[in-house]
């Protein structure tokens, strides 16, 4: 009975059952529809807007939520209990993490990093018509340095994965792999990630780098040490990157 009527349902909006199929699949695998990411998503995506509301119910049997920016065409799931950016949390939190995305801790710092630095973009304007912001990798490993005191993987295999499942999880593009051998290469972040990193982990994250700039400086102070020589303040205002140094593959 159920069957027929989202048959019925789908034959209104002129979408096949198959169709109707492979969007939620692809939704339930992938996490994430992006427009702007290749031809099949937007296939996708457009299929989406023909069938939004018969998708959002189906979905909502199983507590699975849907976020829409359409501004920038993307859509995100959220399984039951997760906090959903703009929308009221649930009551009823799950036992185990069912299939949320799983990120290791390298990826987490880097998202981390990448959040940080697209919040900063908006605040100088430099972000282009897609919400993107464009970060060097030079520029990546410096920020990540500064602000989680930690380093990208010196394996150049171990970078290239992590940026993989970054672009997976639709919140970086790049033209190519060989991008991301030099120091040259760069990174779009894409406006996807905000609904990633929430501001509130943004504010604790923002909160933590300032409180440890706090206690250096007291310790600077109490070394008698406050300024240095100028030579010495020149050195610390550049913190050279070891990223792509002896890279193995």
């Amino acid at each position: 009975m159920f069957e027929t009527f989202i048959e019925e349902k789908l034959k209104a909006l002129h979408v096949t059952r198959n169709e109707f199929s492979e969007l939620l699949i692809r939704l339930l695998d992938y996490g994430v529809i992006s427009r702007g990411e290749s031809q099949i998503e937007a296939t996708l995506y457009d299929r989406y807007l023909a069938c939004a509301e018969l998708v959002e119910s189906y979905l909502s049997l199983i507590s699975v939520r849907i976020q829409h920016d359409k501004q920038f065409a993307f859509l995100r799931v959220y399984p039951p209990g997760a906090e959903v950016p703009g929308l009221a949390d649930e009551n009823d939190l799950p036992f185990n993490s069912g299939f949320r995305a799983r990120v290791t801790q390298s990826e987490v710092a880097v998202i981390l990093v990448l959040r940080a630095e697209y919040e900063k973009s908006l605040r100088e304007g430099k972000i282009d018509e897609k919400g993107c912001a464009l970060l060097s990798l030079e520029g990546l490993a410096i920020a990540l340095s500064n602000l989680l005191k930690r380093s990208l993987p010196e394996s150049l295999g171990e970078r290239k994965n992590i940026f993989r499942r970054l672009r997976q999880l639709r919140l970086v593009q790049f033209n190519s792999e060989d991008d991301l051998e030099g120091e040259e290469g760069w990174l779009q972040i894409l406006p996807s990630i905000t609904s990633f990193v929430s501001e509130e982990v943004l504010s604790t994250l923002s909160e933590s780098c300032a409180e440890d700039e706090s206690l250096q400086s007291n310790d600077e102070v109490q070394d008698g040490t406050p300024d240095g020589t100028p030579e010495e303040n020149e050195e610390d205002k550049v913190i050279p990157s070891t990223l792509f140094a002896g890279d193995s593959q």
